[in-house]
């Protein structure tokens, strides 16, 4: 836990100071926590360039700090390494130049023990700057800490999904985490709940934080639409399979079909067949796929194809962005310690769709693109999200390896159509 130092004078339980110095370290802390059910040998192994190994990201979101809130506001500070600048920069070209991707699982230093260390002193450096400032300094960088904790957030999932397939790669299938997985009741019937058509507002309209590519909200046209009361599940999923969708040009867009024909897709990743029975890599080790479950470690094109295969299709992101409105944040997160969809519990709801947050990230049909209005953040923040928006896909509602803390109706993922490694399921709609 990273020790704060308090100051009366200038702290008080519920002060906005205090309650970003205790939200920094609750986040800090809980990425160590993830880190907890590993070993040294899990931490620097990368086993695919979409993959950095955990090592990286523990040193990524220090650099993170240091960069963007240390460097530029204490006068005084010295980094404990300044080629830590070139490892750990991931995207942010106007900072300077970086160490390549696909590379990172090739440096054997610095140790897991120095990254730790490293960690530990730029959370000391902040917890004393935060601390001491001016009130007016720190209503300045409060920005700026509040994106570097979701930063943070967004690599905790990265942690988890990033060392479920380094572990997929070990033909013992070793567990990052044992659970107990008990029978669970068929779900229920999927029903489809109808909207109308709305010129709508979409986008974040709320105080607090959002990213820049949430906004600004904006109109949207909505025709009416239905929405599956519930996610797709693996026994769903198989009807698929088995019915040779994975052999089926014409469920395929282009692209989609090429990739399946060159990658020999023929199930979800992380799915194998033994002894005739489909068997799935979790990272409590390997299962029998559980018919009940939301399907996951689906790429788009999957998805595609699934909807068109039950003559239907994905949801648009505004379509999605509307049927949350006066659904409540909860679900399936990484807070749960499940690091895996469950099986929807619940009688589903013929006025309300159920699963829209949490177990998996939803595919929408919606390509990644700025809203109306959209402008980058100046500076080098402003790389974050604007540069990406191109050859993506929208994902909504977080997954089972989200924190709920960090999940929003407004919040827009992104990944390319071929991305599997994620936790992505399916939701169907289709026209009324």
């Amino acid at each position: 836990m990273v020790k704060i130092i308090q100051e009366e004078s200038a702290l008080t339980p519920q002060s906005p100071r205090q309650l970003l110095l205790d939200n920094y370290s609750r986040v800090r802390h809980f990425t160590e926590q993830l880190c907890a059910p590993l070993v040294v040998e899990d931490y620097v192994i990368q086993s695919m360039p979409d993959v950095s190994p955990t090592r990286w990201h523990l040193a990524h979101t220090s650099w993170f700090f240091e960069t963007f809130l240390l460097e530029p506001n204490v006068p005084d500070y010295i980094s404990p390494h300044p080629q830590y600048a070139y490892l750990f920069n991931s995207y942010y070209n106007s900072v300077g130049e970086r160490h390549c991707r696909p590379k990172r699982g090739l440096i054997s230093r610095p140790t897991v023990q120095e990254i730790y260390a490293y960690r530990q002193y730029v959370d000391e450096c902040i917890s004393n700057f935060l601390t001491a400032c001016s009130q007016e300094h720190l209503d300045k960088i409060t920005p700026i800490v509040t994106l570097g904790i979701h930063h943070e957030q967004q690599h905790q999932e990265l942690i988890i999904t990033d060392i479920k397939h380094v572990l997929s790669c070990n033909p013992l299938h070793p567990t990052y985490l044992e659970r107990t997985i008990g029978p669970s009741q068929p779900p229920p019937p999927l029903e489809w709940i109808s909207y109308p058509e709305e010129l709508a507002w979409i986008g974040y309209d709320k105080d607090g934080f959002a990213y820049d590519n949430e906004g600004p909200r904006h109109r949207e046209f909505v025709d009416a639409y239905q929405l599956g009361s519930r996610l797709i599940t693996n026994a769903e999923y198989l009807q698929f399979i088995k019915d040779g969708g994975y052999q089926n040009p014409l469920l395929w867009l282009s692209s989609g079909w090429s990739t399946v024909q060159a990658e020999q897709w023929r199930a979800p990743l992380y799915w194998e067949q033994h002894d005739g029975h489909w068997m799935i890599m979790t990272l409590s080790g390997l299962c029998e796929v559980e018919p009940a479950e939301p399907v996951c470690h689906v790429s788009y094109y999957e998805a595609d194809a699934y909807a068109r295969w039950a003559n239907a299709r994905l949801a648009t992101e505004a379509e999605w962005e509307l049927a949350t409105r006066q659904l409540p944040v909860e679900g399936n997160f990484v807070e749960n310690q499940t690091f895996h969809p469950i099986p929807l519990t619940t009688q589903a709801s013929s006025t309300q769709p159920a699963q829209m947050y949490g177990d998996v990230w939803e595919w929408t049909q919606s390509a990644y693109l700025p809203y109306r209005g959209y402008k980058p953040a100046a500076g080098a923040l402003g790389e974050y999200n604007g540069k990406f928006m191109c050859n993506q896909f929208v994902l909504r509602g977080g997954s089972c390896a989200t924190s709920i803390t960090h999940i929003r109706p407004t919040y827009r993922n992104f990944f390319p159509p071929d991305a599997r490694w994620q936790f992505t399921g399916v939701r169907l709609a289709r026209e009324v």
